[in-house]
């Protein structure tokens, strides 16, 4: 059973996405098996695991792209997907880029641009809205693409290794500009990657996946500096998690 609901405002207790035993095959492979996990509102929740765990299978799982073989998926409210590659229309401008999901919507074209024009500063994007893809940095492309990714949930995030394509440092960026977009936008996000500091530095709880069928082998929370996620970077606590993780991979 896959069902989806429309948002509404409810307490930060509120399940956002859960799956319940989810399995996938691809002819005789099993991709996921046993699957269960979950998001609540304002989570920010990482899926770590392998290349070829099934990380983005279970991600078009949740989309609806594709349709689990068992188990169930809840998922409520309006869900943003954004992959590694930005997948920018080179043909189109930054702004015309982020606001696709609106016009693709049927939105209002001018009331689009005048609201998408508000968060343009907001993410680092400013002066830049009418150059094409290929004028900007790939960190600005990375920021264009979560900007349009945005506008397409109301609540829901989903980033599949969003910053696996970038360079370290640039990357790094990218972790810290993140946080402080989560503090302003009120979303529940679900993050895979195969980066074990970059779980830690960024999330509330963490499923770490085994390798080929990927089944969650872990869950873990992270509960330090919660407040200011931005210093485990250089915390004893994240070398203790990492060794725990690198145990179960």
């Amino acid at each position: 059973m896959h069902s989806q609901m429309n948002f509404c405002q409810n307490n930060s207790d509120e399940m956002m996405v859960e799956i319940e035993n989810v399995c996938k095959k691809f002819e005789d492979k099993t991709i996921l098996e046993d699957i269960t996990l979950y998001l609540k509102r304002g989570e920010f929740v990482s899926i770590l695991g392998p290349s070829g765990c099934g990380k983005s299978t279970l991600f078009n799982i949740i989309t609806g792209f594709l349709k689990e073989d068992s188990g169930s998926v809840f998922v409520k409210g309006d869900i943003g997907y954004m992959q590694q590659k930005d997948l920018l229309l080179p043909w189109k401008t930054v702004l015309s880029n982020v606001v696709l999901p609106l016009d693709i919507k049927g939105n209002d074209k001018k009331q689009s641009r005048r609201d998408a024009k508000k968060y343009i500063d907001m993410f680092g994007l400013g002066g830049y809205e009418n150059k094409y893809p290929y004028e900007l940095s790939g960190g600005m492309k990375q920021r264009a693409s979560f900007l349009r990714t945005f506008f397409s949930s109301e609540e829901i995030m989903l980033l599949d290794e969003p910053f696996g394509a970038l360079d370290s440092i640039t990357r790094g960026k990218m972790q810290n500009w993140i946080l402080k977009m989560r503090e302003k936008l009120h979303r529940s996000i679900l993050f895979v990657t195969h980066d074990i500091e970059e779980a830690i530095v960024l999330s509330d709880r963490i499923y770490v996946l085994s390798s080929k069928p990927g089944r969650v082998k872990k869950e873990i929370i992270v509960n330090f500096s919660r407040g200011n996620k931005e210093n485990r970077l250089f915390s004893q606590e994240l070398l203790n998690m990492k060794a725990d993780i690198l145990k179960l991979l």
